[in-house]
């Protein structure tokens, strides 16, 4: 019969309990380092619900998906209190000439109204062309006297004035928005086909993460228009809201009854919004707009939120990196 050493025992013992506690120690550290992935943001808005209050929410309320896969959020920024900052540009189309004079008195006092964080800056679209006619100001009264009716003007797509505003905005730590109020058309559309001026204007405001609130206004003459263009038009304001994370207001094909419900629905989005913070999963390169999908677990809570937002890719440069777009908010 064999005999059997204590000393050899000994040894196995102390490999065993040496092996166990490696093995401990990277179970350990698996659990408290940090999730993998690129840091990215999108702003959240709580769009309609059902209820006396507007919910609060925080993280553990939401998820976020990138090609199906869930993704971890890190922080979830209420923008109110000392980060309620916005930049509100109203931009205006010359053609939305119908009836406009009771509609702009509605306006006037929405400017008014804002609060102290909010800065306003007016801006037109003649014959297709921007005019800036004030910048994001606190000066309300500056701001109203740059707000003017509508004169009308040939018809000319909107969205390239949309894309050169939001080009043009300088670098600001505030959130930003603009109301477009616009019949949508763009005469050079083809019926049934994607519009390339809409789509690069959703393209322009995802990457300077500004949300796009669209008001249907027609032209007076909208009567004896083909109402296939008109439906195009408001359908096209639908499109370019949506994707942005804001809303689109239209009723019928003539002029909204009276603004100042519709600007009470979006003032109620403005003051509840959220800056969600979480780790996407980068592409090649230097990065690029990629969809993901953020869903609220409140039942009957409805949230707007952009198609696409900025991700850094695994190819960015530390500078690449620092200048990811809406990094100041």
């Amino acid at each position: 019969m064999p005999v059997r050493k204590r000393g050899y025992d000994m040894h196995r013992v102390t490999l065993l309990a040496a092996a166990l506690a490696a093995a401990c120690s990277l179970v350990a550290l698996a659990q408290t380092s940090s999730p993998a992935g690129t840091p990215a943001e999108i702003v959240v808005t709580v769009g309609h619900y059902f209820g006396p209050e507007t919910p609060v929410l925080t993280q553990d309320n939401l998820t976020i998906t990138q090609r199906y896969e869930p993704l971890p959020i890190t922080n979830l920024i209420p923008l109110r209190g000392d980060r309620a900052g916005l930049e509100l540009y109203l931009l205006v189309d010359n053609c939305s000439s119908c009836e406009p004079g009771t509609k702009f008195e509605e306006l006037r006092r929405f400017i008014v109204a804002q609060p102290s964080t909010t800065l306003i800056g007016v801006a037109y679209i003649r014959n297709g062309t921007l005019q800036v006619a004030e910048k994001p100001t606190q000066d309300r009264e500056r701001a109203v006297k740059a707000l003017n009716v509508p004169e009308g003007n040939k018809p000319a797509s909107p969205y390239d004035a949309l894309t050169a505003l939001i080009n043009r905005w300088g670098e600001t730590s505030s959130r930003r928005a603009v109301l477009m109020i616009s019949n949508g058309i763009d005469p050079a559309a083809i019926e049934g086909a994607q519009d390339a001026s809409v789509e690069a204007a959703i393209a322009a405001a995802q990457l300077a993460r500004v949300t796009v609130y669209g008001m249907y206004h027609p032209s007076a003459d909208y009567a004896s228009m083909d109402v296939s263009k008109i439906y195009t038009g408001q359908t096209q304001l639908a499109h370019l809201a949506v994707e942005t994370g804001g809303e689109a207001y239209f009723i019928s094909f003539g002029p909204l009854p009276s603004l100042a419900p519709f600007l009470a629905d979006l003032n109620d989005h403005l003051a509840n919004q959220y800056l969600l913070q979480f780790l996407a999963n980068p592409g090649e390169g230097p990065g690029g707009l990629e969809r993901v999908t953020v869903k609220s677990k409140v039942h009957d809570v409805e949230l707007m939120v952009p198609d696409k937002t900025w991700i850094s890719g695994s190819g960015a440069t530390d500078k690449q990196l620092k200048s990811t777009p809406g990094k100041g908010q």
